[in-house]
C-alpha cells in the first residue's frame, strides 16, 4: 500500500522547502508516490521535482479560482498505480509537521479513510457564485477544505461522477473556487460523506488572512504561531501537514515540529508491518496444508 503525494504548483514552480521534503519522506520512501502537476515546465529547475511531473497530456490551464483540472489530472495519473490507497493534495506552501513515524502511522491505521474538513456553506450563495452552489439542491450545498486526503474508493467516486454526472460536475467546475465545494458535494451525492474522518489535515491559519482569498502566511519566527501550531496540534488528532510556508520560514522550527515535539508519545507508536503479516499469513497457510494433523492437536 501507498500514498500519493499529489503537488499543485505555480508561480515559481518550486516547493518552498523541498530539503525538507525530502528528508522526511526518506524513512517512508517505501510507501510514497511522488505527482506534480505545473503550469510551466520551462519554469522548472529541481531535478527532484522534474523526475515526478505528470505527463504532458495531463496539463490543463488552471487558475486561482479555476484549479479543479489540476486536482482530477492528478487523480487520473495516481490513480493508475494500483498500490496508492491515500491521495494527499498538496501546493508549494505546504510542509509536514509531524514526525515520519506518525504518518506512517495515521496511513496503516487509515488508509481506507479518507480525510477531509467538510460543512455546509456558510456565504450567502446568492450574492457569491462560489461552486454555483445556488443551482444545486440545499443538502448539497456544501464546503471543504481545498487540501485533504481521499482514500482510493473516494478517488474513484470522484472520477466517475465527472464521467456519469458531466453536466453537473461542470456546473459546479464553473462557480469560483469550486475546490473548495466539489468533492464534498459528490461524496454527499454518492452517499459517502458520512465514510469520510471529518477533520483537517493541514494547519492552515484563517484567522489571520493576508488577503480576501489567502490564509495566513508562516513566515518568520513568532511565539504566536508557535502557539498556534501547538494548539492546532492537540485539538486535531489527523494533522500531518501546515501550510502556507514561506521559503524563508525557519528550517530549525519546523524541524523541532517534525521529529521533536512529539517525541515521546511517538516512541509508543505500533505500526503493523503489512508485509510481515501477508508472510505470517502465507506461512500458516502453507504449514496448515502441508502438516493439518499440527491444528489438530490444539482443536
Amino acid at each position: 500500500m501507498k500514498v500519493a503525494f499529489c503537488f499543485i504548483i505555480n508561480y515559481e514552480h518550486i516547493l518552498n522547502k523541498e530539503h525538507i521534503w525530502k528528508e522526511w519522506i526518506e524513512p517512508n520512501k517505501d510507501i510514497i508516490n511522488i505527482y506534480f502537476f505545473y503550469k510551466d515546465k520551462k519554469l522548472i529547475k529541481s531535478k527532484w521535482i522534474l523526475e515526478n511531473v505528470i505527463p504532458d497530456k495531463y496539463i490543463e490551464p488552471t487558475s486561482y479560482y479555476h484549479v479543479i483540472p489540476a486536482y482530477i489530472n492528478l487523480f487520473k495519473v495516481a490513480y493508475q498505480n494500483y498500490n496508492n490507497e491515500w491521495f494527499c493534495i498538496l501546493t508549494e506552501s505546504c510542509c509536514p509537521i509531524i514526525s515520519p513515524k506518525r504518518f506512517r502511522y495515521l496511513f496503516f491505521n487509515n488508509f481506507n479513510r479518507s480525510i477531509l474538513n467538510w460543512k455546509p456553506a456558510w456565504w450567502n450563495i446568492n450574492l457569491q457564485k462560489r461552486a454555483n452552489l445556488a443551482y444545486l439542491s440545499k443538502e448539497l450545498r456544501l464546503a471543504n477544505d481545498p487540501y485533504f486526503i481521499l482514500s482510493r474508493n473516494h478517488v474513484s467516486n470522484v472520477l466517475d461522477f465527472k464521467y456519469n454526472h458531466q453536466k453537473i460536475f461542470d456546473l459546479i467546475s464553473a462557480g469560483g473556487v469550486a475546490n473548495e465545494s466539489l468533492f464534498s458535494i459528490i461524496l454527499k451525492y454518492t452517499n459517502k460523506l458520512q465514510e469520510v474522518i471529518q477533520s483537517p489535515c493541514h494547519i492552515t491559519d484563517w484567522e489571520r488572512m493576508m488577503s480576501a482569498t489567502s490564509p495566513y502566511l508562516f513566515k518568520e519566527k513568532t511565539s504566536k504561531d508557535n502557539l498556534f501550531i501547538e494548539k492546532t496540534l492537540a485539538e486535531n488528532e489527523y494533522i500531518i501537514f501546515i501550510r502556507k510556508i514561506d521559503k524563508n520560514y525557519s528550517d530549525s522550527i519546523l524541524r523541532f515540529y517534525i521529529y521533536d515535539y512529539n517525541k515521546k508519545n511517538d516512541y509508543y507508536l505500533f505500526i503493523l508491518n503489512i508485509k510481515f503479516l501477508y508472510l505470517f499469513l502465507l506461512i500458516s497457510l502453507f504449514v496448515y496444508l502441508t502438516f493439518p494433523s499440527i491444528y489438530t492437536i490444539f482443536a
